[in-house]
């Protein structure tokens, strides 16, 4: 059953034209006022968030993004300011990229962070999909079977040293410690210090190509999944659901559809759904401009690709368009109640679903996000509140 509503910001700052007609994305250079206005942006959204009753403000880590679009290099810096400026909202890492982090640096900020907003950061690591990024940094992501490696080395490494009081390592990519003289003794283990205050440490994963491999990893070291609500397209796909409670079954735990999952959806509320639909477009445009050449718009050939990049020819190339990401179940448009009427036969359809992620895309400016955050959380949480109260409490 639904009780939880996060949002997703992937850090894009305002821009002044949007769309396919618009700017190419390649041909955005923005200054650095503009840039670092992202953070009052976060600093908005995350005030919001709190006042009305949402669990999860989630905030995605990316790199050297002249462009705007995701402009938040430090994800658990960010949450710790934030967390500072709220009451009770959670602050997601949506997803710290641990092939760029040595994982003990990662496992001790988070540990930080767990300390100094008293459990209010949530865990997530994810293995990265821009080159510009991951590479730069010296890790492998053109060599996809090398970028898993490193990233399940290094997931196994920060659970270690979160859950054990004393740890050593020794795998293909790590040795810790190394072999070295320490104060009078040779060095055989570690403690990390501090280590996180809430214990065992909830870790999420994004699913994006839903590998058995990858969900086998995740379900064997108890992490969660989130689908969908960010670059990927195409919504929660009911193979994926399977596959995943199929993964937890292999580790011995029996659950409903949707169960440790988080799935994620854009939305845009208006009085209509063709009024949401239209005013929602160049949003869903700018977003496709972003990710289509990153292989997140499923389905498109190079051509496509290369045409959404030119406003040229974008128009005349059968792209996408918002009527299919409402069509595959991604976009949820129109008045509230057409909303909560799909969120409640999302409810139904996976019994074990207890998060969704709602939110806006790439390129939707501050008031709009501001606005249709709020407007949700007035006119569509309330009706899962009310289901949640019908449930009769279990006998004790």
């Amino acid at each position: 059953m639904i009780t939880k509503f996060g949002s997703l910001f992937a850090g894009h700052v305002d821009l002044e034209d949007l769309g396919l007609d618009a700017t190419p994305v390649n041909d955005r250079w923005l200054p650095d006022e503009r840039l670092t206005g992202v953070f009052d942006k976060a600093e908005a959204i995350a005030r919001l968030m709190d006042r009305t009753g949402y669990d999860t403000f989630w905030l995605a880590e990316h790199h050297f993004q002249r462009e705007g679009y995701e402009c938040i290099p430090n994800i658990l810096m960010l949450s710790l300011h934030l967390a500072h400026l709220t009451k009770r909202i959670k602050f997601g890492c949506g997803f710290n990229i641990a092939p760029m982090w040595h994982p003990l640096r990662l496992a001790e900020d988070f540990a930080t962070a767990d300390v100094l907003t008293g459990g209010r950061v949530v865990f997530g690591v994810g293995r990265g999909y821009h080159t510009r990024e991951v590479e730069v940094f010296g890790a492998p992501m053109l060599d996809q079977d090398a970028n898993r490696e490193l990233f399940e080395e290094q997931v196994e490494l920060v659970l270690k040293a979160f859950d054990e009081p004393a740890f050593a390592h020794h795998g293909k990519h790590y040795t810790i410690p190394p072999k070295v003289p320490y104060r009078g003794y040779e060095l055989e283990e570690i403690t990390l210090v501090p280590r996180p205050l809430h214990r065992p440490v909830e870790c999420w994963q994004p699913v994006v190509s839903a590998s058995e491999r990858g969900l086998n990893f995740m379900a064997r070291h108890r992490m969660k999944g989130l689908i969908g609500g960010g670059a990927a397209a195409g919504g929660a796909n009911e193979k994926v659901v399977a596959a995943w409670r199929d993964a937890l079954a292999r580790q011995g735990r029996e659950t409903e559809l949707g169960a440790d999952l988080c799935i994620g959806f854009s939305f845009h509320i208006a009085d209509s759904e063709e009024q949401a639909i239209r005013e929602a477009t160049p949003f869903f445009e700018e977003n496709l401009k972003m990710f289509a050449p990153l292989g997140f718009v499923r389905g498109l050939t190079d051509e496509q690709v290369a045409a959404a990049a030119d406003p040229a020819r974008a128009r005349q190339a059968g792209l996408p368009t918002i009527r299919d990401g409402v069509k595959a179940g991604a976009w949820l448009c129109g008045p509230p109640e057409l909303i909560v009427e799909k969120l409640l036969a999302v409810q139904e359809k996976y019994p074990g679903l207890e998060q969704i992620n709602v939110g806006q895309v790439v390129g939707t400016p501050r008031r709009v996000i501001l606005e249709q955050l709020e407007w949700f959380a007035k006119a569509v949480m309330p009706a899962f509140k009310k289901t949640e109260a019908r449930v009769p409490a279990a006998a004790g």
